[in-house]
């Protein structure tokens, strides 16, 4: 039990432990070998109360904004190992989901948050370019008015959901020559010509993931499906970014808890030299250390956390979060796969998926790098 949570996210823990095994994991194994999960899971996700807790209820959802109920959605998927088939919920859930309930007019409500709930309408945003990665600014992505219309070309890349995704919340670039203030965001619906998918990606892990490109030739999008005003769509970036770069800090914790544990059994099970390893020094103390990291990240987690729920969370502090969480995450399953020794490098070992899937975490969501300089930039103009 951790200060954060009372008995309804208890509760709900208990609800999301049920879903993954009956619904995920006897599936985990094909979705890795497909590079895609099954359209239906949203469904079922939507059916179990699992996808649509902070719509409101007028719109299908639970009516319960509470970000903890995201967070223990996030850390029961990473316990479970499931992590690249729940990365498709939590895009739609922790990522998406917010621009839907800020930025939509009573008319889009209507017409999209009960399928976003239900899951019979699944999500995704589209920021990254082959040219425009954590510089999304860059976006060179074309959206020219045409009356009622907006007429869309170009390409995006690293896009979660992209073969799933019926509706997509994409950063175009509405006017040219300015950087910042030349973005808006348009949603592309599934149907619309014009709107054309590449192939799944072949990443090193998170093989599950819906991971694919998106192309745009002469896609007509009514003015309609515009979020917010034209020329806002950096502002409202990142306005969302602080939660997603949280979101991606609670999977690596929980991803590194996760390794521990894995390494702890084993080290109890394997012996050498007559005894478990768990009994040498050198193994007690790098588990010791591993365990302490694991805390120090679940405890600043847990304050930002909090600080979200309150609705005090700055970029900073999130970016503070997502950088250090995941170094974390990674330095300690590489210790972990060390700690198994050969059989740490076996596919068929949980411990080297969880190496394998562990790599991307410190790039997506924006680079440790550029996370470094947003605080930075912070820690000097404080002076």
């Amino acid at each position: 039990m951790r200060a954060i949570y009372d008995d309804d996210h208890e509760a709900f823990r208990g609800l999301v432990r049920q879903f993954i095994e009956k619904e995920m994991a006897p599936h985990f194994e094909r979705w890795e070998r497909d590079g895609l999960v099954d359209r239906d899971l949203f469904r079922r996700a939507g059916a179990a109360g699992i996808l649509g807790f902070e719509v409101p209820e007028e719109h299908g959802g639970g009516g319960v904004a509470d970000f903890r109920f995201n967070v223990v959605l996030n850390e029961e998927l990473h316990a479970a190992g499931v992590t690249g088939a729940g990365l498709c919920l939590l895009l739609h859930t922790d990522i998406v989901l917010p621009y839907f309930l800020e930025l939509t007019d009573p008319e889009q409500r209507e017409r999209w948050l009960p399928g976003i709930a239900s899951g019979e309408l699944v999500t995704a945003v589209a920021m990254t370019e082959p040219g425009a990665g954590s510089d999304v600014a860059a976006v060179s992505t074309t959206a020219e008015r045409d009356g009622d219309h907006y007429v869309v070309n170009g390409a995006k890349t690293f896009i979660t959901n992209a073969t799933n995704a019926d509706l997509v919340v994409a950063a175009v670039r509405t006017g040219p020559g300015e950087r910042h203030k030349g973005l808006s965001l348009l949603v592309l619906e599934r149907d619309m010509p014009g709107l054309e998918r590449g192939p799944q990606l072949d990443k090193v892990g998170l093989h599950s993931e819906d991971t694919g490109e998106l192309f745009f030739t002469d896609v007509r999008v009514p003015v309609a499906n515009r979020l917010g005003a034209e020329g806002e769509g950096f502002v409202l970036l990142m306005r969302n970014l602080a939660r997603e770069r949280l979101s991606i800090a609670v999977s690596a914790v929980a991803s590194a808890r996760r390794a521990l544990a894995l390494t702890v059994d084993y080290c109890n099970e394997r012996s050498a030299f007559g005894s478990p390893i768990a009994r040498f020094q050198n193994t007690r103390f790098r588990l010791a250390e591993l365990a302490t990291e694991v805390e120090i990240g679940q405890t600043f987690v847990d304050d930002c956390v909090a600080e979200l729920v309150a609705g005090e969370l700055s970029p900073e502090r999130a970016a503070m979060a997502k950088w250090w969480c995941t170094e974390m995450q990674k330095r300690a399953v590489d210790a972990c796969v060390q700690l198994h020794g050969g059989y740490g490098y076996m596919r068929e070992y949980p411990i080297a998926q969880a190496y394998l899937d562990a790599r991307v975490t410190t790039i997506y969501g924006g680079t440790t790098e550029i996370m470094k300089e947003i605080i930075g930039r912070s820690v000097v103009g404080s002076r």
